[in-house]
């Protein structure tokens, strides 16, 4: 296809017919969020002529059946929303021109976005619209077959996962009691019977398949025929549990895999018992586990070992935040180093995004391609602080908006940890940060230049007095709030990196690296800090690849780059090797 059109395409997903005859593929020229839609045929190879089509833009599409999709796109003007996401949604038969398609739902301006989300089953299609009036909330609407909607009352901040046996799988964000029913805790893992809703209007009772402790989070859930899979953390370690349903009670079984790794669902057979899995672990890389139902799960195929793991141990500690929270993160370190040595610590702390153990894994520093670090004597840290999901929505919300700061102080703690434990020194201690890590990153170099030697800052979000004008920006006021606020904006300013760097400070040298082609926080950001710190006499290097959206590189060689450009600044500013 690059060579036919002459451009680099970055895949982007698929979305298939339920018999797999056809598929819908999103590629993006570029690696950006924008995405140009065709259609596949998998047995014949090839993309067909015909076919459904949509140009680049942010779409979503999905098949109602065979011949019939349901999708949001750029119709043109006013119907995208400020946040740069489709408002309008669609239903366009096989053969019939695009401009045909019926309107099944417009949000409303100010929503963050508006799109389809389709389950197929043996209990039939479950066809959804989803409004996002903000980042956490949604508004479900089941789409009958006459094309109208019925909104399904369940909380803004629940999140669906499939059906299965007819049941609706869903998370809970918070606290909820269904009217009629007995309260259910925040984290819960839920379902009803949606066709029984459809039927009637009114809520059914709903059950309640798992509920988290303090420590834990449900991190990924999908429906199969007859069974409902989830990976579930406790301390930031994984295990995946089947959740089945019978005599009106669910049972629970965790399956056995590895230990002390992450889990990750990979899919769930909408037609049959199959699953399959993944565990990876810091030393362990990405191995594929199937799932046939009845016996344990059985390891089908295992990424290369990329280092001696035998030379490697990997710890968790825990800091402690200022506010007296315990924080854990996990330290990679050579099998019997002694004493401080060059480490790198690593962190994200926002969107509920959980860092947990990983080999490789795209859009995180890579282990992989870490081992030079850590084979030439250097240590990698992974803090899980707080405005990540590692122990559920309430280790999220403790940094949401106001509370923002409690993150820092997070990362800020895990770093004057391992200096403490004489794991490293302030000469020998460099962070690395992307999106919004490049946020955290930035916002710890101007509060405490002194704890580090070395800054990364990846395709960041910097200027957060501005940050809703810019790309996305304006889907993001739900984690950081919104600056138009005079007192939301008066609490940015105390952390806000780009206000808050000053000339008569010595910093760390610090790192830019961005690309051009980031459409959803954009290269601005690292533009302005990189140019801001050069004129107040700082060291400063700024490098800005024309591809790779908001990722690190669209193809192996760039991403390739990337890293090896962060691991040398890394190397020479933290003394390894010397």
């Amino acid at each position: 296809l690059d060579k036919d059109t002459h451009k680099d395409w970055v895949w982007k997903g698929a979305d298939c017919t339920p018999s797999f005859d056809r598929c819908l593929v999103s590629l993006s020229p570029g690696g950006g969020d924008a995405v140009a839609i065709r259609e596949f045929d998998p047995k014949a190879g090839k993309f067909l002529t015909a076919g459904f089509t949509l140009p680049v833009a942010k779409s979503t599409a999905r098949y109602i059946n065979d011949d019939t999709i349901l999708f949001a796109t750029d119709f043109g003007p006013g119907t995208m929303t400020p946040s740069s996401y489709p408002r309008i949604v669609k239903l366009w038969h096989r053969g019939t021109p695009l401009s045909g398609a019926r309107t099944i739902f417009t949000g409303e301006p100010t929503d963050m976005s508006v799109g389809p989300q389709v389950f197929h089953g043996l209990y039939g299609t479950i066809a959804l619209i989803v409004r996002r009036p903000s980042f956490f909330k949604a508004d479900y609407f089941y789409l009958r077959p006459d094309g109208t909607t019925l909104k399904l009352p369940l909380p803004q901040d629940a999140q669906l996962h499939g059906v299965t046996d007819g049941l609706l799988i869903a998370t809970l964000q918070s606290a909820w009691t269904p009217a009629g029913g007995k309260p259910i805790v925040q984290g819960a893992l839920i379902a009803f019977r949606v066709l029984d809703f459809a039927r009637t209007g009114k809520l059914p009772p709903i059950s309640v398949l798992y509920t988290p402790g303090s420590h834990a989070m449900i991190d990924e859930v999908a429906a199969g025929e007859h069974a409902v899979f989830a990976s579930i953390y406790n301390d930031v370690k994984g295990a995946v549990h089947a959740f089945h349903f019978s005599d009106f009670k669910w049972s629970d079984t965790e399956l056995p895999l590895p230990k002390d790794g992450s889990t990750r669902i990979v899919s769930a057979n909408d037609w049959g018992p199959e699953a399959y899995f993944t565990y990876q672990s810091f030393l362990v890389p990405p191995t594929l586990y199937a799932y046939d139902g009845r016996s344990a799960p059985k390891a089908i195929k295992e990424q290369p070992v990329r280092f001696n793991a035998g030379g490697i141990t990997v710890d968790q500690h825990w800091a402690t935040s200022k506010d007296g929270t315990k924080v854990p993160y996990f330290l990679i370190r050579p099998k019997g180093a002694k004493g401080a040595i060059p480490t790198i610590l690593y962190g994200y702390g926002g969107f509920q995004l959980s860092l947990t153990p990983w080999y490789w894994n795209d859009g995180h520093m890579p282990l992989d391609t870490g081992q030079t670090w850590l084979t030439r004597g250097g240590a990698i840290a992974v803090a899980n602080i707080r405005g990540g999901g590692e122990f559920g929505p309430a280790w999220h919300l403790a940094a949401l908006k106001y509370h923002r700061q409690r993150a820092y102080d997070d990362f800020e703690a895990v770093a004057s940890d391992i200096e403490h434990r004489g794991l490293s020194t302030t000469k020998q201690l460099g962070i690395v940060g992307a999106s919004n890590g490049g946020l955290l990153v930035t916002t710890v170099m101007t509060e405490r230049p002194d704890l580090f030697a070395a800054v990364v800052c990846q395709r960041p979000l910097i200027d957060m007095l501005r940050y809703t004008h810019f790309g996305a920006g304006a889907s993001w006021i739900g984690e950081y709030g919104d600056p138009a606020d005079p007192k939301m904006a008066a609490y940015i300013r105390t952390y806000s990196p780009y206000q808050n760097v000053k000339a008569n400070v010595t910093y760390p040298p610090i790192l830019f690296i961005t690309e051009t082609s980031d459409d959803r926080v954009t290269p601005v950001f690292a533009r302005m800090m990189a140019a801001k710190m050069e004129a107040q006499g700082h060291n400063v290097l700024f490098n800005e690849a024309a591809e790779g959206g908001h990722g690190p590189g669209s193809t192996h060689a760039e991403e390739a780059d990337y890293w090896a450009m962060s691991f040398a600044f890394l190397s020479r500013h933290l003394g390894l090797g010397k």
